[in-house]
This record gives C-alpha cells, structure tokens and sequence, in this order.
C-alpha cells in the first residue's frame, strides 16, 4: 500500500502488477471494465441506466477509442488493467495480462464504478475491511436478485461482501451512500440465503474472508453483475477485468462523492 497512481499503473502496464487492487492507490477511483462491439453498446448502456446501483457508468469511450478521455486521458485501456477476462458467447475463454492484440475499431468501452473506491472512508471512520486486512481478494456473489433487462442483456445481480461489526452498521450505511457512482448503500443485509447465497464461505468470485463474533454480513452490488449477464445472455464478445482486478482512473474519491 502507499503506492503513486503513476508507480501502481505503470506496474500493470509492464505486468509487474497482476494482483487485486483493493486498498492501493488510495484516494483514487477504481472501476469494472466491460468491453462490447459498437452494435451491442446502446443495450448495454440501457442495462447499465435500468440497473445503476449494479452499473454505475463513470465513462464510455468513443468507439475504437482505448482512452477513457474523462477518467483517465493519459491511461490504456488495453494494458492498464492487472488481468482481463474475455468471454466469447458466454463462455469464459482465457485470463489476460493485456488485450492489445484483441483490441478492434469497433469496441466501446465503459467504466463502472467499483464499492473499493469507499473502503478508505470505511477505514477512515474506524469500519474494518477485512479483506484489505487478510490481504484476499474482497468476496463476491451470485445472487437471486434480478436485474431489469435491455436487449440481450439480462442476468441476476453479483453482490460484495464485507463483514461490518453490528454497532456501526448505521455508520457504514450512511458512508457508502454517499458514494452513489460506486454502488453507494447496501443492498442487503444479514441473512445470505435470503438472497440466494446458500454458503458465505464458499465465494463465486474472490476469496472467503474471516466473520468475527458481533460482525453481519453486509453485501454491496457489485461491478462483476456484466460478467453474470455475460453468462446469461452470451453476447458474441465481452472484455471485462478479472474479478477484483480493477482499472483505476485518475478521479478522486472526491469526485464522485455526495
């Protein structure tokens, strides 16, 4: 922890960095990357507005651009994410470190807000994050929470966990609500099975972390909900950043905060 934005992205661009990216570049936006062929980009973006808690959209790139010109106009797109996931027709092919040899005129690419641009204000207040203190890759979920469909575009919503002690449960949703661009308030709270998650120590994505006595199980939305759409709705190609992995912009956390 502790590193520049220059030092943490000039370490993914040489895949000197291929590790999750909670809990560094601190102060700093982090955001889900999903990439789609211009035909299917309007149905995304209509996904993303009917599921914003989900999908927040922080840029969209102009087709072929691989330059997030609001976010990050000195950043890549195609080397600037510690590991890519691409999916074609709903199937996971492969894990990249980088996708310059994929990249088309065609692409749009969008950034979605991620709940690890809050953390440092949980931590700030006194909130542990546990998976920043286990030093994992932050829990996440499928759920059985719909999402409301665009086109080809459906799925269920894909949930992060932290565990929150009871005490400042009112704290920790009143911090993350102000952050609407970042998934902002919980969406759930407590029992996992009421939202279809049967074993919390058994994560779909990330790693299982520890849920001391007196803690609740807190889920957030979360920015891996394209890549279950993915899944669901098998478009023909889809570039997203591995789970955790996250592209980090240059807005402060400032900037996209009530």
């Amino acid at each position: 922890m502790g590193e520049t934005l220059e030092t943490i992205r000039k370490a993914i661009r040489s895949n000197e960095w291929t590790r999750p990216t909670a809990g560094h570049a601190e102060g700093y936006v982090q955001t889900n990357l999903v990439i789609l062929r211009k035909p299917l980009a309007f149905d995304f973006l209509l996904f993303c507005q009917r599921n914003e808690k989900a999908c927040p959209v922080l840029d969209v790139t102009d087709a072929g651009s691989y330059i997030p010109a609001l976010s990050a106009p000195e950043a890549d797109l195609r080397t600037d994410v510690p590991k890519y996931r691409v999916y074609e027709n709903g199937v996971l092919t492969s894990e990249r470190n980088d996708i310059k040899d994929l990249w088309e005129d065609e692409f749009v690419a969008f950034l979605l807000g991620c709940s690890f641009t809050f953390e440092k204000a949980l931590m700030d207040y006194g909130i542990p994050v546990r998976h920043i203190e286990e030093n994992v890759n932050v829990p996440m979920y499928h759920t059985n929470l719909p999402c409301h469909e665009s086109g080809i575009f459906k799925g269920n919503m894909v949930v992060s966990m932290r565990p929150i002690p009871a005490k400042d449960l009112a704290k920790a949703v009143q911090i993350t609500a102000r952050s609407t661009k970042s998934h902002g308030a919980p969406v759930h709270i407590g029992n996992p099975e009421s939202i279809g998650i049967k074993n919390v120590s058994s994560p779909d994505f990330g790693d299982a972390v520890t849920i001391k006595e007196g803690e609740v199980p807190v889920f957030w939305a979360c920015g891996v909900t394209p890549q279950a759409a993915a899944i669901a709705s098998r478009p023909d190609l889809m570039i997203t950043h591995a789970p955790g992995h996250m592209f980090i912009t240059s807005l402060k956390d400032t900037d996209v905060t009530i």
